[in-house]
């Protein structure tokens, strides 16, 4: 390769680590080339699936300050450039080398800092982005589910005793002095009395017999017959 051509392949390595959140190094050898792009299939967006050759990936390892790749840039190597969620694209990795055997998860690079093979293995089974959002915007919801019921009770009761307030005070104004000389706690304790009574108080009026509504109107008319 002309020199020319290794630096620009030099340069295409390092931008594609500066513009990734992480990249995992494999060991490609014994896939075809069919099982090679159902793998990047497989990753889609997530990862850039490229080959590349060992020396040229140390130089642009160590120009980008990534350290400990040296051991394991060897035999025929690809580099998974991650863009999108890590933990994604790790599962998608580690699921296709359970059915692949011959792809070999050597380690790689998160942040900056180097990953070894079990460390790769460990962030497949961390849960997802997509699974810590769900979850979170769950407990949120819970969350304010709880404030607005914290909220609107106290509002409720004050709404029901204003209105026992305002009641009591038609039947009788001079509650709004504090009850005739009482204090104005003391009439706001006589209202909230009143609130809770106002239920019964109509519970007894829709029970109460219809012979006994229907009485005062039989009077009346006796009373009319005798003038």
């Amino acid at each position: 390769m002309a020199r020319a051509d290794k630096q620009a392949a030099v340069a295409e390595i390092v931008e594609s680590f500066n513009d990734a959140a992480g990249a995992v190094l494999t060991e490609y050898r014994g896939l075809t080339v069919k099982q090679l792009q159902e793998l990047r299939r497989s990753l889609g967006e997530n990862a850039n699936y490229a080959v590349v050759k060992n020396t040229l990936a140390k130089i642009a390892a160590n120009e980008v300050g990534i350290e400990g790749f040296d051991d394991l840039l060897t035999g025929p190597t690809a580099i998974a450039f991650i863009k999108g969620d890590v933990v994604e694209a790790a599962k998608g990795l580690r699921d296709f080398a359970k059915a692949n055997p011959t792809l070999v998860i050597k380690g790689g690079v998160l942040d900056g800092k180097p990953l070894d093979a079990r460390e790769v293995a460990k962030l497949a089974d961390l849960e997802s982005r997509e699974v810590l959002l769900g979850k979170l915007a769950g407990a949120m919801l819970a969350s304010l589910s709880q404030a607005v019921y914290l909220l609107n009770a106290p509002l409720a009761q004050a709404a029901r005793l204003a209105g026992a307030l305002q009641a009591k005070a038609e039947q009788d104004p001079s509650i709004l002095a504090g009850g005739a000389g009482a204090p104005a706690a003391e009439a706001a304790d006589q209202a909230e009395a009143a609130a809770e009574e106002a239920p019964a108080e109509a519970a007894a009026a829709d029970e109460a017999p219809a012979d006994e509504a229907a009485a005062p109107a039989a009077s009346d008319e006796g009373e009319a017959t005798e003038a």
